[in-house]
């Protein structure tokens, strides 16, 4: 009796860690995350895409999503079958949620800020705020290694 053996997909690998809402919790966000992928072993031009979404994702957590003593969190979600990464950075500040550069000129950006979300909008395949009971956000970027 020839049966084929049932497919395994291959499991999604993750990593989450709670940072400092400082400047040097967003730079180690950014450090943790190639180191992570680097130990998956992600392509590189993925890694230095998703490197540049979290830098500002997490500095947006710092600068626009503190709360004084508590922290945001860095997560990490790799299909590595289909190269395809998920990164959520989620803070405290639920009643602040960002603004996406759509139909934003450029002029409106550079006076009203925003060009960080306009280089997350350029190098994701999507992202989108959810909200993360009781009182925080999420945003989530996903990517792929194909764009």
């Amino acid at each position: 009796m020839n049966r084929s053996a049932p497919q395994l997909t291959s499991p999604h690998l993750s990593f989450t860690q709670l940072l400092s809402s400082t400047r040097r919790g967003a730079r180690l966000a950014r450090l943790l995350t190639v180191s992570q992928l680097r130990s998956w072993s992600a392509p590189q031009h993925l890694t230095e895409r998703v490197e540049l979404v979290v830098a500002e994702l997490a500095a947006n957590a710092v600068l626009h999503g503190q709360v004084p003593g508590r922290s945001f969190r860095l997560t990490l979600v790799f299909d590595a079958a289909a190269c395809r990464l998920r990164v959520d950075v989620t803070d405290p500040r639920g009643d602040r949620w960002p603004q996406g550069p759509v139909g934003a000129t450029p002029e409106a950006l550079l006076r009203n800020g925003g060009r960080g979300l306009a280089l997350v909008d350029a190098l994701t395949d999507h992202w989108e705020t959810l909200a993360f009971p009781p009182t925080g956000k999420t945003v989530r970027a996903e990517l792929t290694g194909t764009s």
